[in-house]
């Protein structure tokens, strides 16, 4: 038996059979030369698989729109428009007519190039685009050496895919009957796979490093997407053990989901709006099919991301348009662009040594305001069809907030001369995720509508820990008294001027939490649409009196161990069945 750890990205539980797809990693294209008379012949070669895979990709692409929708289709045209790129098609062309190469070696020479330019570069956005590139360069390879890859859309029994990587294609192509879960050695939460994978609902871990040689096709596997562990080949004790808690999981899940649309108000009459976080207007159904309060937190940016091309007016407005059609009078809060640190803006990309301190979010938007005056027009011109709330990513100061909102005002003004309708009074917002806001909190609290606290970031930046570094990952922990001081900081500001004030944040959706985070005064918590009953269910059987108890507790002590212990005892108390929410 062996047990590895990596980061869970689309949670829910598979055992199974693990089907292990072979890459071709180890394959390499010898440099072989062809006589100058045949260059032309093999530019045509390659043209003609071109012309193969744009049209498998389009099949793909055409599914995946009836499916998931245009926006993660679009993410498939990533490729398209690489192999119409006329600086890559020079590239290859050189190869062939100069150097006469024959066109494998110009393709897998060409695009491997680049994909270990990507997959090297500091920014984890730019690294995980590396697959796409490998991921076309397979496909061209298949048509040129006439080797048809396994076909994942016609499996003949349910699986569990292990792999190095999966390209956005691969993923999008992926028959959801056979394929039950993944685990691949690659990736990170904002990876065109992890994003697929969510929006199929597919269980699935990935940043694995080894799962590919580790694993045998045929093993039994265990892959663990809450918690972002797989076991390979597990004992008989522990195939029963998890057997036992996939069943027993599986049932929790359906029992909550049959109260999805109770509301969340504790045993004294504590009403707690449990909203969904989504990165695409197609998220909208499943949210509200988890029982979804509305939408606490939409990350605009992935309309940009998923095509590197940045949305218009209109491209925004859609979208929007689409979301809140959708959510029949719920709010939707939508953040403006959190570009930069690990979601890199592939147009605008500037190289930085550390990013995460760098042009982000915010900065970028005061950076070039033209873009970030393009989307408020649109998120004003949505809120004259539903209740739309606009927030504020990474404020730090006062003078930020105060920037944004002028040209909110500016916008609104352009927008009354045209006789264009949006909400005047729309709640303007910022997140709280950055610790210099949280001392602020009072003076912030003074000059806007809402606060929504990222916990993302501000405990990486209160802590001084990456949570991607693998060397010092154990130190980020949300329960460290640091970070507590700062919610309640925040939350007790809020307080002072009957401000609501949320959270958005991972510590939001995890259910050890969430009795603390009742008991600090929040009133709001947005999570991912498949946490959503859980913490329904969590508020919904405990006493906001007892919460508030809790809380008072917590904050006398000193270490995130003792935090951590007294928590888990207090859920287990509260409710018998804790074991089961994870």
């Amino acid at each position: 038996m062996e047990i590895l750890k990596g980061v869970p990205v689309s949670p829910g539980v598979y055992i199974g059979e693990a089907f292990l797809l072979d890459e071709g990693e180890e394959v390499r294209i010898p440099e072989r030369h062809v006589a100058p008379e045949r260059a032309e012949g093999e530019v045509a070669r390659f043209e003609a698989a071109c012309a193969k895979v744009t049209a498998e990709l389009d099949g793909i692409k055409a599914t995946t729109e009836n499916q998931l929708g245009v926006p993660l289709a679009g993410i498939l045209s990533v490729q398209t428009q690489l192999l119409k790129d006329k600086t890559l098609r020079e590239r290859i062309f050189t190869r062939i007519r100069t150097d006469h190469h024959s066109a494998e070696f110009a393709v897998a020479k060409t695009l491997r190039d680049v994909a270990k330019v990507m997959s090297n570069s500091p920014s984890q956005m730019i690294a995980h685009r590396a697959s796409d590139i490998l991921d076309l360069e397979k496909r061209l390879l298949n048509e040129l050496l006439g080797e048809a890859r396994e076909d994942l859309a016609h499996l003949q029994r349910p699986v569990a895919l292990i792999s190095h990587d999966l390209g956005p294609s691969q993923t999008a192509a992926l028959d959801r009957n056979k394929v039950k879960a993944f685990a691949i050695d690659v990736g990170g939460r904002t990876s065109h796979t992890a994003i697929l994978a969510r929006a199929h609902e597919i269980p699935a871990v990935v940043g694995l490093e080894t799962i590919s040689s580790d694993a045998t096709g045929g093993d039994t596997v265990i892959i663990d997407g809450n918690r972002g562990i797989v076991i390979l080949r597990p004992d008989n004790r522990t195939l029963e053990r998890y057997r036992k808690l996939q069943k027993e999981f599986q049932d929790f899940e359906t029992s909550l989901v049959k109260e999805k649309d109770l509301p969340a108000v504790t045993k004294d009459g504590r009403e707690i709006h449990v909203q969904a976080n989504i990165e695409l207007p197609e998220e909208v159904r499943g949210a509200l099919t988890h029982g979804a309060y509305g939408i606490g937190l939409f990350r605009t940016e992935f309309l940009y991301l998923k095509s590197g091309v940045m949305p218009d007016e209109n491209d925004h407005f859609e979208a929007y348009r689409k979301s809140v059609s959708k959510l029949n009078g719920r709010t939707a809060t939508i953040r403006t662009f959190d570009l930069g640190a690990d979601k890199i803006d592939p147009v605008h990309y500037v190289a930085e040594s550390n990013p995460f301190l760098g042009l982000r979010s915010i900065r970028v938007s005061m950076k070039r305001p033209e873009n970030f005056r393009t989307q408020v027009r649109a998120i004003l011109r949505a809120s004259a069809l539903g209740k739309v709330r606009l927030m504020l990513p990474m404020i730090s100061c006062v003078e930020e907030l105060r920037w944004a909102k002028g040209i909110i005002e500016e916008v609104k003004n352009e927008l009354r001369a045209k006789n264009v309708a949006f909400d005047d009074k729309i709640q303007v917002g910022i997140m709280m995720e950055v610790p210099s806001a949280a001392l602020q909190a009072r003076t912030l609290a003074r000059e806007c509508d809402f606060f929504s606290i990222g916990t993302n970031d501000l405990v990486q930046y209160t802590l001084a820990v990456d949570r991607g570094n693998e060397h010092v990952a154990h130190l980020y922990n949300e329960a460290n008294p640091a970070v507590l001081q700062l919610l309640k900081a925040i939350v007790d500001a809020a307080k002072e001027v009957d401000l609501p004030v949320g959270m958005c944040g991972e510590m939001a959706g995890e259910p050890i939490y969430t009795i603390l985070l009742i008991g600090l005064g929040l009133t709001e918590l947005s999570v991912a649409p498949p946490s959503v009953p859980k913490i329904k269910n969590i508020a919904r059987l405990v006493y906001y009196e007892k919460c508030k108890a809790i809380a008072e507790h917590v904050m006398t002590l000193s270490e995130t161990g003792a935090i951590l212990d007294y928590l888990r005892e207090q859920l287990r108390i509260s409710l018998p069945d804790s074991n089961k929410f994870g």
